[in-house]
């Protein structure tokens, strides 16, 4: 039983492998992966133990990195190493239950190579006598016969879920290289999936709240949220690492987003556009999802809280035929609440199905679905008078809700992507993720309330009524490889990809104006009569926007020096925007570059430094009627990183300076249209530090 936030508790199941037999194993999951089409976590282990756990491979004999391959996939272990001393080798395999240490083992066999594990998941592969970077072997490697070794295969690198850890092996946000929190030149923190079940956090604004340089302002009793970083708005959202959008006025259910599906949060700080082109110089939330296990696991939760809260979980996970080259997950979750307010209600569902297949040693294809949908009632964002009409205090208690019983501001999401990724034979990774997602949102409004109530009676107060209803639909299609390099006798690390990208928005808001007065304010209770949405509003505003952009990247990791790297990039994006058919924004062939350096001061520190910019296209315009040139956002950051107790401590402290040009402030004018002009100011800048200890 563990218990999380405000007086909530839940009880906790998990299973393994041995507690059913296969046949039933293999059918659970099947049937439940169906399920996932028609609408179209996982045991925790301690760390020691996992080394030590026995695990299922079937790993046959043949070239060595093919083996190692197979080895990261089966075993969610990471293997570091030089492809170089890999090339040429071949391992004998390994069938049948082993160790993972056992497993290594046999698969390096012969091979000349030495192995050590750095912690529960991390495997260092060196030469005999040498590391990776040329100097003695490491304390405590194992020196075997012959042994080989590839870097890892699994199909999250940097996966939190079993490690028990509130820090990650590697993330890859910041410039899609696989780097540690240490080793990469930008502020970042990273949300584990230990860390969401230990605080209970079970939405992405509960996981934002957490962040430390997250600032979270909060709509509709909740239903909806704006995030805020270094004092500019967030709108780039990624899932697993694709890029996407965040309406903070007309949410899809981002915000209220079910972390059941996701393994982390990763939150990069400032200015983001080497991987994302266009936004604020504010952040980046990328929400990476939970991966299919090559063990039989799983857990199902049942938990309750104050004001009859109930939520319920399932996760299960595993290998779904006997080679284990065909794995899937199934996780769902369901909560119905009340709240300490008067007649507040909601009901949130989570689906998400998702299966990977091994189509060769060296290529694997996922496929995955996702549903979400949160409908609450008696909720939207309204006043509290605080007087009444005769000007007196007007006290009320803290359960009034000066909304209607149907009220809501309903959002829904619907995402379905595939990931095609192969490994080469040099070390070099292609990957190829395409992304379909559907977020929408029916927000039906009785509130905004009119009028002073009377002291005597509660009357003089109206309801006022608006719908607003739309949907995006984002389709992205992400290409990139990244791979070492030898370059004057050092290995360096390149990436190279590409992002096209096409969100349509399209919605209403209706505006009806006062439908009904209040009998007695202090009596309200929402009860109020719905409207008849189908007839003719007051006011109507309709919309349909098109955002299309693309763009190209590189990025570059430069091993100058044992202790010093040096990170370089760049990338040319395209911007254009259609209202309706008509094309009236069009931003073309924008260089944004990326540097970063890394500096170990020892085995425990690194100074960096970074500097990166954004782009924002506008929409406002000035006196002649033409739209402001796009906003840019410059970021400059310096800072001291440290990791500790074999990583299991990260620590940062970070120093940055923001500049924003072009800014939109009115002109005093009007446009050509009759609307208010407006004028690029240079000069807006936010400045501040952070500080941040996570494990």
């Amino acid at each position: 039983m563990r218990q999380g936030a405000l007086g909530q508790r839940a009880l906790r199941y998990e299973f393994r492998g041995s507690d059913f037999c296969n046949g039933v194993r293999k059918a659970l999951i099947a049937a439940l992966l169906a399920t996932t089409a028609v609408i179209g976590g996982s045991a925790v282990p301690q760390s020691q133990a996992l080394a030590q756990a026995q695990t299922s491979f079937n790993i046959p004999a043949g070239p060595l990195n093919r083996a190692l391959a197979a080895f990261g996939r089966q075993s969610g272990i990471q293997l570091s190493y030089e492809a170089s001393i890999a090339s040429g080798k071949t391992s004998p395999g390994i069938q049948g239950a082993a160790t993972r240490e056992q497993a290594i083992a046999r698969i390096l066999q012969g091979s000349g190579l030495s192995y050590s594990f750095k912690d529960s998941r991390n495997v260092l592969i060196t030469q005999p006598g040498a590391t990776s970077s040329g100097g003695a072997a490491p304390a405590g490697a194992i020196a075997l016969d012959t042994i080989d070794v590839q870097g890892e295969q699994s199909s999250d690198s940097g996966r939190t879920e079993g490690t028990g850890a509130y820090t990650p092996s590697v993330t890859a946000t910041a410039t899609r290289l696989q780097l540690s929190p240490r080793e990469t030149p930008q502020s970042i923190s990273v949300i584990t999936r230990q860390q969401i079940e230990d605080f209970n956090l079970n939405s992405v604004e509960k996981v934002l709240e957490q962040t430390p340089g997250i600032f979270v302002v909060k709509w509709d009793n909740g239903a909806r949220a704006q995030y805020q970083s270094r004092g500019f708005t967030i709108q780039n959202f990624q899932y697993d690492g694709v890029p996407s959008y965040y309406d903070q006025t007309y949410p899809g259910g981002q915000s209220t987003a079910n972390t059941v599906l996701y393994d982390r949060v990763e939150v990069l700080k400032g200015a983001t556009g080497l991987m994302t082109g266009s936004g604020d110089p504010s952040a980046t939330i990328n929400m990476v999802r939970k991966k299919p296990t090559s063990t039989f696991q799983g857990y199902t939760t049942l938990g309750g809280g104050s004001w009859d809260d109930y939520r319920g979980e399932l996760d299960v996970s595993g290998p779904l035929n006997k080679e284990g080259t065909v794995r899937g997950r199934f996780v769902t979750a369901y909560r119905d609440a009340n709240s300490y307010l008067s007649h507040f209600h909601r009901k949130d569902a989570t689906v998400y199905g998702v299966l990977e297949a091994d189509l060769t040693p060296d290529t694997m294809l996922t496929v995955g679905v996702d549903y979400q949908n949160s409908k609450p009632t008696g909720s939207f964002q309204s006043r509290i008078w605080v007087f009444d009409k005769n000007g007196n205090f007007n006290g009320t208690p803290r359960s009034t809700n000066p909304v209607a019983r149907w009220s809501t501001w309903e959002q829904y999401s619907h995402t379905v992507y595939s990931t095609l990724e192969h490994r080469f034979d040099n070390g070099w990774r292609a990957k190829l993720q395409l992304t379909d997602q559907l977020f929408g949102y029916d927000a039906k409004r009785g509130a905004g309330l009119i009028g002073f109530p009377d002291p005597v009676d509660g009357s003089g107060v109206s309801l006022n009524a608006t719908r607003m209803a739309g949907k995006t639909r984002n389709a992205v299609a992400d290409f990139y490889a990244t791979g070492p390099v030898q370059i004057l006798g050092r290995q360096h690390e390149v990436v190279v990809g590409g992002t096209v990208s096409n969100r349509r928005w399209k919605g209403s808001w209706d505006e009806f104006g006062v439908i009904a007065p209040i009998p007695n304010y202090y009596n309200f209770g929402g009860n109020v009569p719905e409207p008849n949405w189908q007839g003719a509003p007051a006011e109507r505003y309709p919309g349909d926007e098109t955002v299309r952009q693309h763009g190209f990247y590189a990025t570059a990791r430069l091993n100058l020096h044992d202790s010093f790297k040096l990170i370089v990039g760049s990338r040319l994006a395209n911007y254009e925007r259609l209202q309706g058919n008509i094309l009236n924004m069009k931003v073309s062939n924008v260089v944004v570059p990326f540097v970063g350096a890394i500096y170990d001061l020892n085995e425990n520190f690194s100074l960096y430094a970074s500097y990166t910019d954004i782009f924002r296209p506008q929409s406002v315009q000035n006196e002649q009627g033409q739209s402001l040139d796009p906003q840019t956002g410059k970021n400059y950051e310096a800072g001291l990183k440290g990791e500790f107790f074999d990583k299991r401590l990260n620590t940062s402290l970070a120093y940055f300076i923001i500049e924003q040009n072009n800014y939109p402030l009115p002109s005093g004018g009007m446009t050509p249209s009759g609307g208010i002009a407006y004028r690029g100011v240079d000069g807006v800048r936010s400045e501040g530090f952070e500080l941040e200890a996570s494990g």
